[in-house]
């Protein structure tokens, strides 16, 4: 039996579409890096449960994570990454920024939605630096094994706390409540739906991605049984 959970993915690929490719000057290992390395491997989990949402493009290209609006350097389309690395040698226009958001980010966030209705609890995954990025709310900071963060309510507190009792008992790390992170943009967004949780891996090498996928799925078998 499938868990009752929508699973998203957002940072996990690594390709540059092909409309800004001729522009943009990151290595491929700098991509890598802006992104949520792991996460294809830690969050392989479509076969355990109801429904699950990825992508292959790039966070450093278009960031699925962020209001269509936000134009910051580390916005929907961003100017740098979060190691402050420029992404471009000359930034897209607007029609192709526009290109961007219509091919891949909508669909994103209209998949999400389509997707509601088969779960009890989305879960936005990704994986953090262990030590803060220049470019975050942390910088220089050592990070905590995993952060649950539900920004404003986008869950209940007492999911939440389970949540995070269940991954310390599969993981044997510790877990901070929304800190560093308080919930990005997909959880406060798609929490109109249903119940959201953002969960963020620490890419310290506690254990490999493989122990972390089998933690993962444990915390959140038994979280599934103790609280649904």
């Amino acid at each position: 039996m499938k868990l009752p959970l929508l699973i998203s993915v957002p940072h996990a690929g690594w390709r540059v579409p092909e409309e800004v490719k001729p522009e943009c000057v990151l290595t491929r290992q700098q991509i890598l890096e802006d992104g949520d390395e792991g996460a294809s491997e830690i969050y392989d989990i479509s076969s355990e449960v109801e429904a699950f949402v990825t992508t292959d493009v790039a966070r450093a290209i278009v960031d699925m994570n962020r209001a269509v609006d936000d134009r910051r350097s580390d916005g929907v389309v961003k100017t740098h990454t979060c190691w402050n690395v420029p992404v471009y040698r000359s930034f897209p226009t607007e029609d192709v920024i526009r290109r961007l958001l219509d091919l891949h980010y909508h669909p994103y966030h209209a998949q999400l939605s389509a997707q509601a209705r088969r779960a009890r609890l989305g879960i936005d995954c990704h994986t953090m630096a262990a030590v803060g990025p220049p470019v975050g709310p942390d910088p220089g900071a050592t990070r905590p094994g995993v952060c649950l963060s539900n920004g404003d309510g986008t869950c209940p507190e007492d999911w939440l706390r389970s949540l995070a009792s269940c991954l310390e008992d599969a993981l044997e790390v510790s877990v901070s409540l929304n800190q560093p992170f308080r919930g990005g943009y997909i959880v406060r967004t798609h929490a109109a739906e249903l119940p959201w949780v953002q969960l963020e891996m620490s890419r310290a090498p506690f254990s490999g991605n493989q122990e972390k996928r089998g933690g993962v799925i444990a915390a959140l078998q038994d979280w599934v049984q103790k609280t649904l």
